[in-house]
């Protein structure tokens, strides 16, 4: 958990006097791969940030490996597995680290952060949460995300909807938006992940955050009442009619388009949106703004939620020398500030101006700042063979939110059962 404190530091500090891109490692020599998931999104920044590095270092040659989003949850898993993974990629924080961490799937790189100082470069928080992995430093930070609600500002004017800061303000938006004949939310949930944020989202305002890390450890049950309510007042939004028909047919960036377009008046999503929208050349704060997931219960402290994504070094990699001093550029400022506004995110590092900010971006920060909680999304909290649980589970939902009070008793059976082989 990410305390408000080390929050605010990671958003508020005053940019450092040292805007200094680290020294690059000597005599560099050899082949050297790189692989990431930003292929389709975000991917023309990290290729010039490889190039830059490639640049600097004339003794490698290089071979990049971008791979579909959700192609690469499985395929990174197998070239690991198989003895011949890239030096360094992509990877997200949480538990998704830890798992490779436990298959002695990756190297520490507690070397290059002491010998560069690193730990003064980034919250403690982020260090803690999703840097370190059993007393190990693991990973360098490249993005810090927040999931929110982004909505068309020109529609919400046109039926009179006031930004809602509670459920039952969000439910009358909702009804507001159905009788002008438009669904209040777009959810695309093709590829499943989408809709593990209305899950979360509504289960860390009702049961709270320590109840939802007990839940992702395998300490509480799916069929809990805390779940089945989560689940309960999800259903009662989709019954009512205020999510945009099929969503299981849409990916993420066609419901975000569902709401650039005024098909639909608001998606839940990560801040990623940003830089989808800065694509559509929409302006933020005018034609799209946020709200932050509504107060649902007010005795339970706000959680703020997202991703954070890393670079990681193989433990099987062939030319380390080459990944670990990679890992020493990507903390340059100037490249955390370059990925954060191409890419819609915050930079987690406290050397980048806040300054280079939005004004939407600058507000969000100070969502994040203001929560005393920073949560993982789900299939980043818990182990990867449940989550895929999980994540079949909320599309399942939204075919047919009928049965999820049986379809919950499935999916506790089978999370257990992954937990349990785990164990094993």
């Amino acid at each position: 958990m990410l305390n408000k404190r080390l929050l605010t530091a990671l958003l508020f500090i005053l940019v450092s006097a040292f805007l200094v891109a680290p020294a690059m490692a000597d005599d560099l020599m050899g082949d050297f791969t790189v692989s990431h998931y930003f292929g389709g999104f975000g991917g023309e920044y990290i290729e010039e940030i490889v190039d830059e590095f490639i640049a600097a270092n004339a003794g490698l040659s290089h071979a990049e490996s971008p791979v579909d989003h959700e192609q690469f949850k499985t395929s990174i898993l197998v070239q690991l597995a198989g003895g011949n993974p890239p030096d360094t990629f992509s990877y997200w924080a949480g538990a998704r680290i830890q798992f490779v961490v436990d298959g002695g799937r990756l190297q520490p790189i507690d070397d290059v952060w002491e010998a560069n100082d690193m730990g003064s470069q980034f919250p403690q928080a982020v260090i803690d949460n999703a840097v370190t992995y059993d007393m190990h430093r693991y990973a360098l930070p490249l993005t810090l995300h927040w999931v929110g609600m982004f909505y068309n500002t020109a529609l919400f004017e046109e039926v009179g909807a006031m930004v809602p800061t509670t459920w039952d303000e969000l439910v009358d938006a909702a009804e507001k938006f159905k009788m002008a004949g438009i669904p209040a939310f777009a959810l695309g949930s093709m590829n499943r992940w989408p809709g593990q944020f209305w899950f979360d989202m509504i289960l860390l305002r009702t049961a709270g955050n320590d109840y939802r890390n007990d839940l992702m450890s395998g300490k509480a049950s799916y069929a809990d009442e805390e779940v089945v309510r989560a689940f309960g007042m999800w259903k009662e939004l989709v019954d009512a009619g205020y999510f945009y028909p099929d969503a299981n047919a849409y990916d993420w960036d066609e419901a975000a388009n569902q709401v650039a377009n005024g098909e639909a008046a608001m998606t839940l999503m990560g801040t990623w949106i940003g830089g989808h929208y800065a694509g559509l050349g929409l302006e933020p704060g005018a034609d799209f703004d946020y709200f932050s997931f509504p107060t649902i219960d007010e005795d339970v402290p706000r959680a703020s939620l997202g991703p954070i994504d890393t670079f990681v070094v193989s433990a099987d990699a062939a030319n380390a020398d080459a990944a670990k001093a990679f890992i020493v550029h990507l903390t340059d400022p100037d490249i955390q500030a370059k990925f954060a506004l191409g890419a819609g995110n915050l930079a987690p590092s406290l050397r980048v101006d806040t300054g280079i900010y939005n004004d939407v971006v600058a507000r969000i920060a100070a969502e994040i700042a203001a929560d005393p909680v920073f949560a993982f999304n789900y299939d980043l909290a818990t182990p990867p063979p449940v989550a895929e649980v999980g994540l079949n589970s909320f599309s399942e939902f939204m075919a047919n939110p009928g049965d999820y009070a049986a379809m919950l008793e499935r999916v506790q059976a089978d999370a257990a059962a992954e937990f349990a082989g785990m164990e094993g």
